[in-house]
């Protein structure tokens, strides 16, 4: 579906287009977990075998109505998992290919951009679905990746699944903050080990709780969660999923113009002051993406206003299908409205760029140490306003624990401290010290301090800003 579009001259505004992948590594079904999860959804109680599947498939058994639903469970895309590394790389070279991303160019002449939500499973108990485990399994698999010639304006960014009461890795949960203390143990160990911490996020499961909702609000500026939808929620039959049980953005505005939210309710407008994109799904069974989404969106962008048009799809199946299924929705569209660019985009420059977001320096961290009597009292200061009230401050013992702590706040976005004393940690105790902050704008910045050497690092992540307004003279 080559389709290259001719540069275009000054737009009302412009659709930036992001593909948010939930990046989670291979996927194993069996047919018998298949069947089963038919009969959690629907309550169908068939015997597991090939035959029974394809006429599920074919929609040639009387459910009562459900037959359509059901396919959408069944359907061979959906269960065509990528179950091994090697299967899901193989897909990889393909998509990740310059012959593949330039297809279908956008306004600027440039290709299609991967913009991976990496997660990690890490403290499960029980894993049936064969999911890669491991502290930065996932992340650095993906690292290595988006490090190739062809594929340099792809980015991370971060997912998380919440651990259920059975702790098992296939079931879903909603609380960041029970359970397991995985999400605090990612988090310190990305920014120490790997000099990382995230300006955008894609909630696991769809799921944002007030937990969650609070927790991105101290660090995280661009959230591309909301998943609202004219479809019905009582109606469509996916009765797992009904009543908002996970991914509940029934009250949500429909519409690609990002939003603040309440600080009581993330579904509503406020005053918080993160960003949050809708994000619909396609290659999947509900919320999904469709042409009058589309055309909503070249609309939107037609009156001016900003306008992201993100979708998220999974890395376990063949990303292929659903970029060409876009590809063809976008290509439809935009020539009903021969005046409103595109622009394929990261995260990141797509809020900047459609809120026209004014440029701001990172947050320049720097750290001192005092010692007051038996005390080391760490003191740490910046001239750029961080985003949350304080930065994200992980720790990492001799004995190779990682912890994640408060600060005490001194001045608000701008200084804290942090005592090492008997009630904490004795400083003698510690091997690496991190610390995260994301400015304004989601240009993140990292600091390690490395006890051995008494030295310091800064690395800056997320800071490809490019200009709102892109050259698009012919």
């Amino acid at each position: 579906m080559k389709k290259e579009n001719k540069l275009r001259g000054t737009a009302p505004s412009t659709v930036y287009v992001v593909h948010c992948i939930d990046t989670e590594g291979p996927l194993y079904e069996s047919i018998e977990d298949t069947f089963q999860r038919l009969n959690e959804i629907f309550g169908l109680d068939f015997k597991p075998n090939q035959a029974t599947l394809k006429k599920l498939q074919n929609a040639e058994i009387d459910l009562g109505g459900i037959e359509q639903a059901v396919q959408k469970v069944v359907n061979p895309d959906l269960l065509n998992y990528m179950d091994s590394w090697d299967k899901l790389d193989c897909m990889l070279d393909q998509a990740q290919s310059s012959d593949f991303r330039n297809q279908m160019l956008d306004s600027a002449g440039n290709g299609w951009i991967f913009n991976w939500f990496c997660l990690d499973h890490v403290g499960f108990t029980d894993n049936p679905r064969r999911r890669t485990l491991g502290y930065h399994s996932i992340y650095e698999h993906y690292q290595k990746r988006i490090s190739r010639k062809d594929s340099k304006k792809d980015t991370i960014h971060f997912h998380y699944h919440p651990h259920s009461f059975q702790n098992k890795a296939h079931h879903c949960a909603t609380h960041w903050w029970i359970n397991s203390s995985s999400l605090y143990q990612i988090l310190s160990r990305r920014i120490i080990d790997h000099m990382w911490f995230p300006g955008a996020n894609r909630p696991g499961f769809h799921v944002t709780r007030p937990d969650s909702h609070w927790f991105l609000e101290q660090f995280v500026p661009f959230d591309f969660a909301s998943q609202s939808t004219t479809e019905s929620y009582e109606d469509d039959q996916q009765k797992d999923l009904n009543g908002g049980r996970f991914g509940d953005w029934r009250r949500a505005p429909i519409t690609w113009r990002p939003y603040h939210p309440n600080h009581d309710d993330y579904q509503s407008e406020g005053n918080c002051r993160r960003w949050i994109a809708r994000c619909l799904n396609v290659g999947t069974r509900l919320r999904l993406l469709t042409e009058s989404d589309v055309r909503l969106a070249f609309n939107e962008a037609t009156n001016g206003k900003p306008t992201i048009l993100a979708f998220a799809n999974h890395d376990f199946r063949d990303l292929r299908i659903d970029i060409n299924y876009v590809r063809a929705l976008i290509s439809k569209v935009s020539q009903d409205y021969p005046k409103v660019s595109f622009l394929f985009s990261d995260p990141s420059n797509a809020m900047r760029g459609a809120l026209k977001l004014p440029n701001v320096p990172s947050c320049d961290l720097k750290i001192k140490f005092e010692s007051i009597l038996e005390r080391t009292i760490m003191r740490v200061k910046t001239q750029t306003p961080t985003f949350g009230p304080q930065p994200y401050l992980a720790i990492k013992k001799n004995s190779g624990d990682y912890l994640h702590d408060n600060f005490d706040i001194q001045i608000p976005h701008y200084e804290w401290s942090y005592t090492f004393d008997e009630q904490t940690l004795n400083i003698k105790e510690i091997d690496f010290i991190g610390i995260a902050a994301n400015n304004s704008i989601g240009v993140t910045s990292v600091l390690r301090w490395d006890a051995s050497s008494n030295s310091v690092i800064n690395k800056e992540c997320n800071s490809n800003i490019k200009s709102s307004d892109v050259d698009l003279k012919t």
